[in-house]
């Protein structure tokens, strides 16, 4: 009886042993089935990923938020007084759109000294070497009657008459120091205004601090950026007719390939070129810029070389463009042309510049000059989307974006290329699982062109938000659109100063002539 009782026990102990064995298994089971249903719904993530980057929407506007642009000023805003401190002469150096910035300081900075402004001067010694001045890019009588309530604005300093000899009144010559801020304008450079009546400042360009604690005079600088400054009519008319072109077969995009000599010098991203090519950079970087050791390897891990032509094709590929997409290319010449170019072509086959867009033949006498990257510059304003392959010295870029963000939320496509930067650089080891999905995360953490806080180094001029846009039902008073008829009240201020301020500053100024 022991024995069977005893058995039986055994058995139970079995059974019991068996179960718990069956209840193990059937936990490691499910633990296996909850991770691969925890690995299936982050592949489902992943996939639900790839598809928020829907191309079809890239050719609209991003989305405002509300906000809409505004740069009209908010508060009291006073016109330009009766009398005058003096005149402000400014010579803007470098190319078009770094002129165009310093254009904006210098009205600016008319502004905050009570100065009459002259017609700034844009350098024809620099890299464009380009005489055609402001008259012969700029409508000038639309620039001075933009700004009639901020500043005034003559062509030249008026001589003046007394006891029938004529008078000249020459500007003193400074230097400002770069991105002075406000208070050496009203300090030492209005001293040296009222001293001798005029001052020319000389180079003018970064010479005003851009981040500034007033809005009124951020909004000035919207003003001036984005509704004086209008290019002359028939540099519209053939930005127009190109657009006109590039838009009849449906959208287009247009990207800003700065892979040029000065840029990859600047960047000093050599290890990628021939020696012979390495040579000419090295040469030009000596010649152009300061003395500095750069590491290819480490400059390119961080992402401060410029994207190469086939980087710039495989993120718009990976973004979901195919080869039917049509694309406008404003850059100067590119360095080592064909054998970059080559993938690029092959991946998007449909380039074009405005030298294959302008039936006038105006452009190919004017590659180089001011006239060539002003219609460059309108077309990318105009084109459904914007990229920049290199935005962070570029003042062709960064202007841009600010305007394609002031008109309207204007889709732009900015590679983030520090993140992008190891992408790459695995996919050249030959590491190219999951490349596509790992480029398309990158770009999904971009803005597209909508409204986002400025950060540094961001430039005011790249991002104007939000000083230079409104709400209508704004939670914030500082955020609200100004009133509809703030013009009327503009000009009713205007009307009750306007003299002739000519006679004015000749009596203020004449005793400092005669001595």
């Amino acid at each position: 009886m022991r024995s069977r009782a005893g058995h039986r026990h055994q058995l139970k102990k079995s059974g019991v042993k068996a179960m718990f064995g069956r209840l193990s298994i059937a936990v490691i089971v499910l633990v296996i089935c909850v991770i691969s249903l925890l690995s299936t719904i982050k592949s489902t993530s992943r996939s639900f990923s790839q598809s928020e980057i829907k191309v079809d929407n890239l050719w609209n506007t991003a989305s405002s938020g509300e906000w809409r642009p505004s740069s009209a000023p908010r508060t009291a805003w006073p016109p330009p007084s009766k009398g005058t401190n003096g005149y402000l002469r400014v010579r803007c150096n470098g190319g078009l759109n770094q002129q165009r910035s310093a254009i904006c300081n210098a009205v600016l900075a008319a502004r905050i000294m009570n100065a009459t402004l002259l017609l700034p001067e844009l350098d024809a010694n620099s890299f464009w070497r380009d005489d055609s001045g402001f008259r012969g890019i700029y409508d000038v009588e639309h620039f001075i009657k933009s700004l009639r309530y901020d500043v005034k604005i003559v062509e030249r300093i008026p001589e003046i008459h007394k006891n029938g000899k004529i008078k000249k009144i020459k500007a003193f010559q400074i230097r400002p120091p770069r991105d002075a801020p406000i208070s050496w304008y009203t300090t030492f450079a209005l001293e040296k205004m009222k001293e001798h009546g005029a001052i020319y400042l000389t180079p003018f360009s970064h010479r005003l601090a851009e981040e500034i604690d007033n809005p009124e005079y951020q909004r000035l600088r919207c003003r001036v950026n984005y509704h004086a400054l209008r290019f002359k009519p028939h540099i519209i008319e053939l930005s127009n007719s190109i657009v006109n072109r590039l838009r009849a077969q449906g959208h287009f995009m247009a990207i800003h390939l700065r892979f040029e000599m000065d840029m990859l010098a600047f960047a000093g991203c050599f290890d990628i070129f021939t020696r012979e090519e390495q040579k000419i950079l090295k040469k030009y970087r000596e010649e152009n810029f300061a003395a500095k050791k750069l590491v290819y390897s480490e400059r390119r891990a961080i992402g401060k070389c410029p994207l190469t032509p086939e980087e710039v094709g495989l993120i718009l590929r990976s973004m979901g463009f195919d080869n039917s997409t049509r694309i406008y290319l404003a850059a100067g010449e590119l360095f080592g042309v064909d054998r970059f170019m080559k993938p690029f072509r092959s991946l998007f086959p449909r380039l074009e510049n405005h030298s294959t867009v302008d039936t006038t033949g105006e452009l190919a006498k004017n590659t180089h000059g001011l006239l060539g990257s002003a219609v460059d510059y309108m077309v990318c304003l105009l084109a459904d989307i914007f990229m920049p392959t290199y935005d962070g010295p570029s003042n062709f870029a960064n202007n841009l974006l600010g305007h394609r963000l002031y008109y309207g939320f204007r889709t732009t496509i900015r590679p983030d290329r520090k993140a992008l930067a190891p992408i790459f650089i695995d996919r050249e080891k030959g590491q190219t699982t999951d490349f596509e999905e790992a480029v398309r995360q990158v770009m999904l953490s971009t803005s597209f062109g909508g409204p986002h806080k400025r950060l540094p180094p961001e430039s005011f001029y790249t991002n104007s938000w939000p000083e230079c846009f409104c709400q209508m039902s704004a939670m914030n008073p500082a955020d609200k659109c100004p009133p509809g008829n703030v013009l009327d009240i503009l000009d009713s201020q205007l009307a009750t100063e306007r003299i002739d301020d000519s006679e004015s500053i000749a009596s203020n100024f004449t005793s400092d002539v005669d001595k």
